[in-house]
């Protein structure tokens, strides 16, 4: 893998971790696919950052709306609560067969109403747990549990930033549902801005 260097520009500032990087640099870049319909469900993140991450307070939220869960991908710090709302006029379920959101089934509930989970396993970099209903079989959405706040969701033109990158050396890699994109070696030096492109492939 091919490692790239930050070029020196303005030093940004962080108020989201529990402690500030004093050396930090900006991670931003562009995801290319063949159908542009999968672009805003690409997730990145930087592996191999070490240290104590606190997860927000407020809760993140997930809700479900003309039989869709959105949003679909909803990356999250472990320990995080993801509240989730029932926006249309049918009963929904949320469920999940997967044990890195400890196989939860909050029930069935009606139009308005909020069901929470709090995300608290942890693993290596990443892990994802599906979202599903009962209620309606093809309803489906990802939360995905990170061990860092060092991630970004692709938007609708598959540009990504990542902020507040401490200096180092690391692996950006992308997470998709159904795509796959070759990880990259960077290398964070402070005070710079590292451009870089991912391809998403089968």
């Amino acid at each position: 893998m091919k490692i790239i260097r930050l070029l020196p520009v303005a030093m940004l500032t962080v108020s989201l971790l529990t402690w500030i990087p004093i050396q930090a640099g900006t991670i931003k870049g562009k995801i290319t696919a063949k159908k542009n319909k999968y672009l805003p469900h690409t997730l990145i993140y930087v592996e191999g950052i070490q240290g104590e991450f606190k997860a927000p307070e407020k809760h993140e939220v997930m809700d479900q709306k003309n039989l869709v869960f959105v949003p679909h991908i909803l990356p999250v710090l472990a320990g995080t609560t993801v509240d989730f709302l029932n926006s249309d006029e049918v009963a929904h379920n949320v469920f999940t067969p997967d044990k890195s959101a400890d196989k939860f089934n909050l029930g069935t509930w009606p139009s308005g109403e909020i069901k929470s989970f709090t995300f608290e396993k942890r693993c290596d970099n990443v892990c994802d747990a599906v979202m599903l209903c009962n209620v309606h079989p093809e309803m489906e959405a990802f939360v995905v549990i990170m061990e860092s706040p060092y991630f970004s969701m692709a938007d609708d033109s598959g540009s990504f930033q990542i902020d507040n990158v401490p200096e180092g050396s690391y692996t950006l890699t992308v997470w998709h549902p159904k795509l796959k994109a070759e990880s990259q070696a960077v290398e964070v030096s402070e005070k710079g801005t590292l451009e870089i492109e991912f391809k998403l492939k089968r």
